[in-house]
C-alpha cells in the first residue's frame, strides 16, 4: 500500500523546473503509434542554446475502452513521458521517480477488498427514490457469505459481469431523446495486430430494462 500523496504531479515537477531555467525547452516525439498502444520520447533542455538535451524520458500508454485513456491516450503518455524526463533531471521526491498521475494508475489496478466488492454489487431501493443506493459497511465476520449480508439488509445481488466470446463485456448506461434510461453489456473487442477499430467484429450487445425496484433486468425480446 502507498500513499498518492507522497509523489509530486507533473505539473509540480514543470513548475520547479520553468523556475530554475525560464530558458528552457521541452521536446517531445511520438516513437510508436499504432491503433493500441503510443510510445512518447520527451526530452528537456536547460536552454535554447544546448545542442542536446539534459535528460530523456520514455513513457507508453495503451488504449482503452474505459477512463481517460479511451479518449486521451496520447495525451497522457506525453505527459507521462516529460513526468519520467523531469524525475531523471532530479525533479522528483526522493524515492518516488514515478509521478502521482502514474501511481494513480497503479492505484486504479489494485485490488479491492472485500467490502467494497460488496457494496458494489448490492444496491437498496428506497421507498419512493429508486435510483438511492446505499453503501454496504464491511462485513463483522470474514466467513460470512455474501448471500446471508444481502438476506440481512434486505438486498439484492446483481449477477457478474457477463461474458461473451472476447471476455467480460462493459457496461454501458445513459438516457434515449424521450427520457427514458438505457443500459447494455457491450462487447469489449479490441483491435489486433494493427487492425483497425473500425474493422473489429463485435458480439451483439446484451440490452437491459431498468426495473420498477431500482436495478437492471435482461430485456426479453418480444
Amino acid at each position: 500500500m502507498f500513499n498518492l500523496e507522497d509523489y509530486e504531479t507533473v505539473e509540480e515537477r514543470l513548475t520547479k523546473y520553468w523556475k530554475d531555467y525560464p530558458d528552457g525547452q521541452i521536446h517531445t516525439k511520438v516513437l510508436e503509434h499504432t491503433t493500441g498502444r503510443f510510445i512518447v520520447e520527451a526530452s528537456i533542455y536547460r536552454t535554447e542554446a544546448d545542442a542536446r538535451p539534459w535528460t530523456t524520458g520514455l513513457a507508453e500508454e495503451t488504449v482503452q475502452g474505459r477512463g481517460v485513456n479511451a479518449t486521451s491516450a496520447l495525451e497522457n503518455c506525453e505527459t507521462s513521458a516529460i513526468g519520467r524526463a523531469l524525475a531523471n533531471a532530479g525533479y522528483a521526491t526522493k524515492g518516488k521517480r514515478a509521478s502521482r498521475e502514474e501511481m494513480t494508475k497503479v492505484k486504479a489496478n489494485e485490488p479491492k477488498p472485500f467490502a467494497q466488492k460488496l457494496a458494489e454489487k448490492i444496491t437498496v431501493p428506497v421507498a419512493d427514490d429508486p435510483w438511492t443506493i446505499k453503501a454496504v459497511d464491511e462485513s463483522p465476520q470474514a466467513a460470512m457469505s455474501v448471500e446471508e449480508v444481502a438476506k440481512t439488509i434486505g438486498a439484492k445481488i446483481l449477477s457478474d459481469d457477463p461474458r461473451c466470446e472476447h471476455g467480460n463485456r462493459i457496461w454501458k448506461t445513459g438516457v434515449s431523446k424521450a427520457g427514458k434510461p438505457w443500459g447494455m453489456w457491450a462487447c469489449d473487442a479490441r483491435p489486433m495486430n494493427g487492425q483497425r477499430f473500425a474493422d473489429v467484429a463485435k458480439c451483439d450487445p446484451l440490452w437491459m430494462d431498468l426495473a420498477s425496484d431500482g436495478t437492471w433486468k435482461e430485456r426479453v425480446n418480444r
